[in-house]
Parts: structure tokens; sequence; C-alpha cells
């Protein structure tokens, strides 16, 4: 027979491998976070500053002459003012001052580079019989887009606009208004109120109701028809408002040696 033998088994030390070293993929160390953070919000607070709107004094300036041309027997009183962008039939951005009064809508062009107020476009308000909000939308074979929702405001419900009036980019008889968000609105808190169209819209469909039960319209059905739908815009080619929109024509900006 053979001997036994005894076999000791020693326990075994396991290393894990070392990563292995890899190259930097982007700023992690927090001065250059902070560094590529700064620098990207210097760069749109520089955008934003040449918005004369935001000119210390300028936007008080512009509600205090509104508000002076605003007639007391016709319109009532003030109960709200707002800061948007109004967008026309061929997706034409144009920077607006919206008031609601006791009696009307009024939509109001402020220069805030001279202060002075250029135009004032005024809407009963029991004439407002249709208000729908959504996202923005174009024909199928049409080139433009545009990001974002807005309020269209309908005053005349039974009248289409006419085919010249579809194709002329400076007709101003349209029977309603679309707005949408200023690019200012997230400068501050008070910008942000300012520019807010969830608050335009409910306010403006209570005021016109009451406008309705007080003064209504003889022979037309009274109310207002809120509706949550795509704002379509006519517009195929707009090759003047992609430049606009892009440069910003439409808003009161200081743009260096050219002027404005």
């Amino acid at each position: 027979m053979s001997e036994d033998k005894t076999v000791t088994l020693k326990p075994v030390d396991l290393v894990e491998p070392e990563p292995e070293e890899k190259g930097p993929v982007g700023p992690t160390t927090p001065d250059a976070v902070a560094q590529g953070n700064r620098w990207t919000s210097t760069l749109d607070q520089f955008k934003l500053k040449r918005f004369f709107v935001l000119r210390p004094g300028t936007m008080d300036q512009a509600l205090e002459d509104i508000k002076a041309l605003v007639n007391q027997d016709e319109d009532g009183d003030v109960h709200g003012v707002w800061l948007m962008a109004e967008v026309d039939h061929w997706n034409n951005e144009r920077e607006r001052v919206v008031l609601i009064t006791d009696s009307s809508l009024l939509i109001c062009k402020y220069d805030f580079v001279m202060l002075n107020c250029e135009n004032i476009q005024r809407i009963p308000l029991n004439f407002v019989d249709r208000i729908t909000h959504g996202n923005f939308s174009f024909p199928q074979r049409s080139l433009l887009t545009r990001e974002g929702e807005g309020v269209r405001v309908f005053w005349d419900r039974l009248r289409e606009p006419s085919f010249s009036s579809r194709w002329n980019p400076f007709t101003t008889d349209y029977p309603f208004s679309t707005f949408t968000y200023h690019p200012v609105r997230n400068i501050d808190h008070r910008f942000t109120a300012l520019c807010e169209i969830q608050s335009f819209r409910e306010q403006l469909t209570e005021a016109a109701q009451k406008a309705h039960l007080k003064k209504p319209i003889p022979g037309k059905a009274n109310g207002v028809l809120v509706l949550n739908q795509p704002l379509l815009i006519e517009s195929y080619v707009g090759l003047m408002s992609f430049i606009g929109n892009q440069n910003k024509l439409g808003y009161c900006l200081a743009r260096g040696n050219i002027g404005f």
C-alpha cells in the first residue's frame, strides 16, 4: 500500500489590475466647468443687453407713455400689461406692448429707442369671440419652422382673410393677432411675469366674457370659445421673415455703428 500524503493549500492574494489612464475628454475640473458656464452666461447676457427694453427705466417710461394715451371713457382702467412678440401671417416677429382694459385690448407698437408710442390697435373686448393656444404649425410643403407656443386672438370668426391679404406681407386687415414669448422673458423675475402668455390668455378670456355680458352684440353669438390647437401660419418660403427674425429686425436693438 502506498503511504498517505498530506497536501497543504496556500491562499493566493488576488490583485485587481489598475485601470488604464485615459486622456481628458472635457473640462472636468471645477474651475474649467465654472469658466465654461461663465463664458456661456456672458455671451447670452451680451445678446440680451442689446434690447433697448432692458435699459434701466425704459419699460417704466413706456408704460407711463402708453397709459397716458388710454381713453378712460372708451377703454376704462388698465388691468394688465404684457411685453410680447406679435407673429404676422408671414411669420415675421414684431415687438409689442399689450394692455387689457375694462373694454378694450390694446396692441401697442412702441419705439424703445426714441421712447415714443407709434401706433395703438384698439380691439373692443366684446368683439373677441375665439382664443386659441398651442404650438405653431406650417403647411406640409412649407420650408419654415417655429419653435415654442403662442396665443391667437380672433375678433371676427365669420370673416376670412382675402386672397390678396394672404399674399400681402404688409396687410393689416387680418381678423386676428398671434403672440408668442418675447426673447427677454428669462432675464429676471419681472420680465418673466411681463412676458407670460398663459396669464395673458387667462386674463383676456375673463375680461372678454365680462365684456360680452355687459355689452352684447345684437345678432351675434356672444361668448368666447377657447381652443387648444396648433396655430397655423400659412407661409411657405418666407425668406424675408427668415432674415428679419434671425437679425431681430422687429425689435428695438442696439446695432452698433449701423443704427436702428
